[in-house]
């Protein structure tokens, strides 16, 4: 049996949720998608929905160009029952980027590291994938089920997104996927898309972040301002990996229910997720893979009580990375 046949011998209903994680970003969204037409090659209807928005332009461009349904979670609590079935993709329950709603999460295909606290019907989660929408994408080619062009772009699009085009994280899966998918997408749509990802206001964000960088040994730490988007935080976060003298950068943003942060690291023996997760014990959680994690601490409080929180966030990430023989002991440059 292919993990195809194993999926849908674990559904009971002739109509499912299929749940992103919060704030979904390309990735989620087609992931999402390419399972939603899966699903409707065997028929069993399936709609996708999620908590928060969708920020950033090319994702929602992509949305749009793919037609591609989403319901917002808020929008369905009326309708949900506890029996209604839900298959969680790119997220697993448990973690905190991903709202429990009302419904029997089932079953879960994802990338990310195992969350082992929680159990389904039928799991596909494997974390040395770059990009959850690999796995979806296999399961069309292992089952010789036919993959229509926006299926295809929604699937490669969300595949280079989450590997920074093939360059983060990337596994053998998702060569093999892209290549395979590459005389079915619209290749002009996906060039589009890659080159068209900031509004003016997410400028913002980026001066924001550069003025207040502070590099301690290669270590950085910015702030993107209050309010920023998650999506946006973390590409503030890839973007800070471009200076020669960071291998590993935190970004963060004060909200009104805490701190949202994104962390990268371009060096193996630096595990963002392991480190994000130690760092932040005890006061939030974080977690993630070893060359992209995200991280949240709750507070509500005075500006200055959020500052003390963050330099004391910062020490935190310091210590933990200390102990990998890193030298963080003095600030090499801090913008003004």
């Amino acid at each position: 049996m292919t993990k195809l046949d194993e999926l849908l011998e674990q559904i009971n209903r002739e109509h499912v949720y299929i749940q992103t994680h919060n704030f979904p970003d390309p990735d989620a969204i087609a992931s999402a998608y390419g399972l939603q037409q899966l699903l409707k090659h065997r028929g069993i209807c399936a709609d996708i929905c999620y908590k928060g928005k969708i920020d950033r332009y090319n994702t929602d461009k992509m949305r749009e160009l793919m037609e591609i349904k989403l319901l917002d979670v808020e929008d369905l609590s009326a309708i949900l029952a506890d029996e209604d079935e839900v298959i969680l993709v790119d997220a697993q329950k448990g973690n905190s980027n991903i709202i429990d709603i009302t419904g029997d999460e089932i079953i879960c295909i994802d990338h990310h590291p195992l969350n082992d606290k929680f159990s389904y019907r039928f799991s596909d989660i494997r974390p040395e994938i770059g990009a959850c929408a690999s796995i979806v994408a296999s399961y069309f080619f292992e089952n010789d089920i036919p993959m229509d062009e926006k299926t295809a772009t929604a699937l490669t699009f969300g595949i280079r997104m989450d590997t920074m085009n093939l360059s983060r994280g990337v596994s053998k899966m998702d060569v093999e996927m892209i290549y395979r998918m590459f005389d079915l997408c619209d290749k002009e749509i996906i060039h589009m898309l890659q080159n068209s990802n900031l509004y003016f206001e997410d400028l913002m964000a980026y001066s924001q972040a550069i003025s207040s960088i502070q590099v301690y040994g290669n270590i950085s730490f910015a702030d993107a301002g209050k309010n920023c988007p998650p999506a946006l935080i973390a590409s503030v976060s890839d973007f800070m990996l471009a200076l020669v003298t960071v291998s590993f950068s935190v970004v963060y943003s004060r909200n009104a229910e805490g701190i949202k942060l994104s962390v990268r690291s371009e060096k193996k023996a630096l595990d963002a997720g392991k480190i994000a997760g130690r760092a932040l014990e005890g006061i939030g959680s974080g977690g993630g893979h070893a060359a992209m994690a995200g991280g949240f601490v709750p507070f509500v409080g005075s500006d200055r009580e959020a500052q003390l929180l963050v330099a004391s966030i910062k020490e935190r990430f310091c210590t933990v990375i200390g102990e990998y023989g890193v030298d963080v002991d003095s600030v090499a440059w801090n913008a003004r």
